[in-house]
């Protein structure tokens, strides 16, 4: 049911019955390793490419999540999955392996929550009963793609982020037991004239301003509603701006509550880092994996996931285009 302008409300309260985190050797070092199912050491995954590595991601999760929610491939109505390559090769080869009907999605890093408002839209209109939902990113296949080339060692500014190797899946259905996605609020499409792709924490966080108020004004809430209101990958200092463009707005939303799966994902400390996570995989993994265990265990109750997206391409950034940007937030709830 739409409320407001831009915000969905589920009435029948899809379920999240499974969810499953894979990540790479960086994840495996970083502050939330003991929350994904699998972790890799060899970033190559065995593969002869990085695209094909991350395409393994994808299938190696998607595998995960059925397997934990007791079901087989053909229980599954529709697979909604997207990357940042081109093409989205990725999604699409590992739905040709996991041979579901098979949707896919590019809104970059926004991916995740994107594919599980449309999921639950899916499941709450009785258009399907189980839908999966996934994502991935891998650091070396995008840095290849959207600034150089690995091999080539060029130094980074400290606002730059470190895209992460990794793929969440979640399995939304219509029965089960598990966190239940309760609203969606759809962003719109944001673009403040930044074109610094070793800075995209700042060129997002307006996007995700614009839709945290819309998805507070549609529903009619305050953010004290929540237990945790969480960025996908602003990093320290995209995650800065919005607070301040918040406050600067008249929504004030606690230190203690709102925070940034960039900046969750790995350590403070962790070299190379630098401002922190991004990529499709870090709301992914982080919502799919960290967030959805504590709420299993019963340290979160209300949960509210706003993923960031930056939609320019190579071939933008060499025209001279600035950077457009945009945010979902997906409410989640015990």
């Amino acid at each position: 049911m739409l409320q407001g302008h831009q915000s969905w409300v589920f009435a029948s309260r899809p379920t999240i019955i499974a969810s499953a985190a894979v990540g790479g050797p960086r994840e495996a070092r970083g502050s939330l390793a003991d929350d994904f199912d699998l972790l890799h050491e060899d970033i190559w995954l065995g593969q002869d490419s990085f695209e094909k590595a991350e395409r393994k991601l994808q299938e190696q999760a998607t595998e995960l999540a059925i397997k934990k929610a007791a079901l087989k491939k053909e229980d599954i109505q529709f697979l909604l999955s997207g990357d940042l390559i081109n093409q989205t090769v990725p999604s699409s080869f590992a739905a040709r392996t996991l041979g579901v009907p098979f949707l896919g999605l590019y809104g970059a890093c926004s991916t995740s929550m994107e594919g599980l408002a449309l999921a639950s839209q899916l499941v709450d209109s009785k258009f399907a009963r189980n839908v999966l939902v996934c994502t991935s990113s891998h650091n070396a296949a995008s840095e290849k793609q959207y600034r150089y080339p690995t091999e080539y060692g060029a130094q980074k500014p400290p606002t730059a982020q470190w895209t992460v190797t990794g793929s969440g899946a979640a399995l939304v259905a219509d029965q089960g037991e598990g966190p239940k996605v309760t609203t969606a609020t759809i962003g719109r499409v944001i673009d403040m004239g930044l074109s610094d792709p070793f800075n995209m924490g700042a060129a997002m966080a307006p996007a995700a301003v614009d839709t945290i108020e819309a998805h507070f004004r549609d529903l009619n809430r305050e953010p004290s509603y929540y237990d945790l209101i969480a960025t996908g990958d602003l990093g320290r200092v995209g995650h800065k701006i919005a607070g301040d463009l918040l406050k600067k707005h008249g929504l004030e939303i606690p230190e203690e509550i709102f925070t940034d799966c960039g900046i969750l994902i790995y350590k403070e400390d962790q070299p190379v880092v630098l401002a922190g996570g991004s990529g499709c995989a870090c709301a992914a993994t982080t919502t799919f994996g960290h967030f959805l265990k504590r709420m299993r265990q019963g340290n979160l109750k209300k949960l509210l996931v706003i993923a960031t997206g930056a939609l320019l391409s190579p071939m933008s950034f060499q025209q001279k285009e600035s950077i457009p940007c945009v945010a979902h937030a997906v409410s989640i709830e015990l």
